[in-house]
């Protein structure tokens, strides 16, 4: 019969069972998972209450024994069938359960129909007893016994199967749990089959009443078996990024569709698989993506950190080679401090990769536009500064002709003296040296504009003095100074020393911006001059250029050096500006800045890092840093 005990034990899974009922009800969604083990709980609780029944009951009263025992058969029929379902959903997942699953139900409702109507066949019970040793079974108690056995056993290597296959700490703790809860019931069966022990008839339910609670602590503590897992795999195989997880041992755990279709196929990683066996000889040779990989994953095991790499791999589409970038995450996995594992995540970048590419050629385009629009308006310019040293040297030549031409008719002649000759000697020296000045000036201009004329991607990195750039500069704006009726003043100290190292010619070419913009502010005001100058501190060496002219709008200088914008309307496009931030930052890792200045107009500059400065004392005895 059933003990007090046993009793207080079913009142309480009863209770428990109830308030877990309600609590199922109030979620908003319940999933697949969850509702099996609803069931799971009615069918035991109902089983439960059952033997409750038969415990209260009168003895002599068979009629009241029988109903109580006949209802029990929802508990003794379906949670073998039901624990073998959820056990089928931990291991294949919601997603992937047999199409067939249902039948396995067919089976328990038979066999409630066949009790329930046993006193017309027999087939249950030939003589029917709440005493195990009275008990006369019919032929039936074979059938669904078995089947019963089945679902036990079954349910039992389908987790230890899962173990082992996947040989993982991060399974372990889930499938002892599983394996717990359904070798209760099946120990408590085989002893009560075999007759090695006399058990009561409340050890059976109080057996299946262990599932339930392994079951509960799997589900909703450990959430091996939530719908979460299953919702996960979707998400991960429609993003673009790939997964691999390995166990400690470097065991395929899992991965995605993208991973399967980007590298599974092509080095043959699947599931259950080492990553060593995927090795080939020509990956070792060529240090291929899996080579990379192994090699990350070992430098990973030794720091149990997370590493970071890139890696490029050549794929075929559409019968065409293509090449894939991937950043490559190589992740420890850490449970109490013991390594269990590695998840290995592949973003994509190849899109990233391109933009940058075609980002830093548009601006490479646009570079080379603002140089060569900047060489047009020279033009002008270059013309009239080589018009005047060519006509002076063309009057050279043709004075030292007629010096020339003049000795050579003098030639014996006796009233022609030395002194007359050294005369002749002096002025064809004043014309060479004329002829000189003139070819220096000449190959100063010459040198500014070939500088200028490079490639925007060029760069020549020398060492130069401020006073070379300043030089420069003026050679090049000299033109555009003088039909603007500008002058350019240097606020410089002659007696400090300052060399910078880089591309002198991309400085030109911001400075010559600056002045054109300084030049273009001034023509509304009768300010003529405008003044370049050096200032530092620390950290930087600032160069400048300050004009009088109108000065800078509020909401165009919030925007100034970040975009294309301008302070001219139509007559400019803020592309000088927004090339010469790029030049400053991208050559010298400096910046550029705007103020007003106190006289009224705006002082343009850039600053440069002290790494690339170096500053001599002249009036000191040449100190410098």
């Amino acid at each position: 019969m059933v003990s007090d005990f046993a009793i207080v034990i079913f009142f309480i899974i009863i209770t428990v069972s109830i308030g877990f009922v309600f609590w199922s009800i109030t979620r908003k969604e319940l999933q697949f998972i969850h509702k099996l083990y609803l069931m799971f709980c009615m069918v035991v609780s109902i089983w439960a209450l059952t033997m409750i029944g038969i415990r209260f009951s009168d003895p002599s009263n068979i009629k009241a024994l029988v109903f109580w025992d006949s209802l029990s058969y929802l508990g003794v029929a379906y949670s073998p069938v039901l624990m073998l379902m959820i056990t089928m959903a931990f291991v294949q997942g919601v997603s992937k359960m047999p199409r067939w699953w249902y039948w396995l139900l067919v089976m328990p409702t038979l066999t409630n129909l066949v009790v329930w109507t046993n006193p017309l066949h027999h087939l249950q019970y030939v003589v029917f007893s709440v005493i195990r040793s009275k008990i006369v079974f019919g032929p039936y108690i074979i059938v669904s016994g078995a089947y019963s056995y089945i679902c036990l056993i079954a349910a039992i290597t389908l987790v230890v199967r899962f173990a082992i296959r996947n040989r993982s700490r991060l399974y372990l703790m889930q499938s002892i749990v599983f394996a717990i809860g359904e070798l209760a019931p099946l120990v408590v069966s085989i002893i009560a089959t075999t007759g090695i022990a006399q058990l009561s008839i409340a050890f059976t339910p109080i057996s299946f009443i262990v599932t339930v609670a392994c079951h509960y602590i799997a589900i909703y503590r450990l959430h091996v078996l939530d719908i979460k897992p299953v919702a996960t795999q979707h998400v991960l195989d429609w993003i673009s990024d790939c997964y691999l997880i390995l166990s400690d041992k470097n065991l395929v755990i899992s991965n995605n569709q993208p991973f399967r279709n980007v590298f599974g196929q092509y080095f043959n990683i699947s599931e259950n698989k080492y990553l060593k066996d995927c090795v080939r000889e020509e990956d070792i040779v060529g240090k291929s993506m899996i080579y990379n990989l192994l090699t990350t994953i070992e430098s990973c095991r030794e720091s149990k950190s997370t590493i970071s790499y890139e890696q490029s791999i050549n794929l075929t589409q559409d019968g065409k080679l293509i090449k894939q970038y991937y950043l490559v995450d190589v992740i420890p996995l850490l449970m109490n401090d013991l390594l269990t594992g590695f998840v290995i995540i592949f973003k994509d970048i190849t899109q990233m990769k391109n933009s940058i590419k075609q980002l830093q050629e548009s601006q490479t385009r646009m570079m080379e536009q603002e140089r060569l629009a900047f060489l047009g308006q020279m033009m002008g310019g270059l013309a009239h500064n080589l018009k005047t040293p060519i006509m002076s040297i063309s009057g050279c030549v043709s004075a030292i002709e007629v010096l020339v031409q003049e000795s050579r008719e003098s030639l014996g002649d006796p009233d022609v003296t030395t002194e007359d000759y050294k005369e002749i000697f002096k002025e064809m020296d004043e014309w060479l040296l004329k002829t000189r000045d003139a070819c220096t000036y000449m190959s100063d201009i010459i040198s500014a504009i070939k500088g200028q004329a490079a490639n925007a991607s060029a760069s020549d990195k020398s060492e130069f003095t401020v006073d070379e750039l300043f030089k420069r500069t003026a050679l090049l704006m000299r033109h555009e100074l003088l039909s603007s009726g500008c002058q350019l003043v240097i606020d410089y100290d002659p007696d400090v020393q300052i060399t910078l190292s880089g591309d002198i010619n991309s400085l030109i070419q911001v400075l010559n911006n600056l002045i054109t913009n300084a030049i273009d502010a001034q023509r509304q005001t009768e300010s003529d001059k405008v003044y370049i100058g050096v200032r530092q501190d620390d950290a930087y060496l600032g160069i400048y250029v300050k004009d009088r002219g109108t000065g800078v709008d509020q909401h165009i200088r919030e925007r100034l050096f970040k975009e294309m914008i301008t302070n001219k309307g139509t007559k400019g496009t803020g592309l000088g500006l927004y090339i010469s931030n790029a030049i400053i930052r991208g050559k010298f890792g400096g910046y550029m800045w705007l103020e007003d200045n106190p006289e009224g107009g705006s002082l343009f500059g850039f600053a440069i890092p002290i790494e690339f400065v170096s500053i001599k004392n002249l009036a000191k005895g040449g100190g410098s840093r």
